[in-house]
């Protein structure tokens, strides 16, 4: 009688982990003068929509990880783009920027002209004007199309 192991069992295959992006110096430029800016700020990234991957990111606290937000929101970017595709929008209309209203927070995600990349930013809506944190993403999302 031939034991129960007398075949070879394949090799398993092994997943590659995805390795973080490398550090990109104009990320992390963007995401310090949006500190400066916005001091009160919960969280900021900057965010590659084809990945999700956060190329620069902070957070004061624990309390919010921008990485997970970056992923997941790269996902809203992408399923906004189908839905304009599927209502069948002019090919001029280009996606700026979406805000996500939360009951004590508000998140802003301001697209790239080049829709590649994003800032996506965490603020506290008692303690933060939408307008002022709208044109500070603004003007900061301009160096990242540069």
């Amino acid at each position: 009688m031939k034991p129960k192991n007398y075949r070879r069992k394949a090799p398993r295959r092994v997943e590659r982990a995805e390795l973080p992006p490398p550090p990109d110096p104009l990320a992390e430029q963007v995401v310090a003068q949006v500190r400066a800016a916005l001091p009160e700020l919960l969280a900021v990234a900057v965010v590659e929509v084809a990945s999700g991957a956060s190329l620069a990111a902070h957070a004061p606290t624990t309390a919010i990880d921008p990485a997970t937000g970056a992923a997941f929101n790269a996902q809203v970017v992408k399923l906004k783009r189908q839905a304009m595709a599927a209502l069948q929008l002019s090919p001029d209309e280009q996606l700026g920027d979406i805000l996500i209203t939360l009951s004590s927070q508000l998140h802003l995600l301001q697209l790239t002209p080049d829709g590649r990349r994003f800032i996506y930013l965490v603020v506290a809506s008692e303690t933060t004007n939408l307008g002022i944190a709208r044109e500070v993403l603004r003007a900061q999302v301009g160096q990242l199309a540069a």
